[in-house]
């Protein structure tokens, strides 16, 4: 396979990735769900933000729950790293391509990281 085959696989698997990492966050009624897309960005971390809320600790357990679980049977995948499942206020997993944060509302609101990120391509997901 030539390299440019590959890498334009690679893109299409990391990009239906967090298709579904989306999904998994709405199918446990997540809020404002969006990702940004970081690939153009310099010094971006890694290719994607997928970002959304919650109201309560227990609904942000549960979308980040269900969100490993789900990619886990789906894709095999699991998080290269998770960070903040002891107070629920905002939860981290690392993808490597994509991280995930998934943020009680009222944390989202104060941390903005979409206007730290605003060159970034935003995407939402209904």
């Amino acid at each position: 396979m030539s390299t440019k085959l590959a890498q334009k696989n690679k893109k299409k698997e990391i990009e239906a990735l967090r298709t579904q990492i989306a999904e998994a966050a709405l199918d446990k009624k997540a809020e404002n769900v969006i990702s940004l897309d970081l690939r153009k960005l310099p010094d971006a971390v890694c290719d994607f933000f997928v970002v959304c809320d919650a109201t309560t600790t227990i609904q942000v357990k549960a979308i980040a729950d269900h969100i490993v679980d789900k990619i886990r049977k789906d894709t095999g995948e699991y998080p290269n790293h998770k960070e903040g499942f002891k107070t629920m206020e905002w939860v981290v997993l690392d993808y490597i391509d994509i991280v995930v944060h998934i943020f009680r509302t009222e944390n989202r609101k104060f941390y903005q990281l979409e206007e730290l990120w605003a060159d970034a391509e935003l995407k939402e997901f209904e």
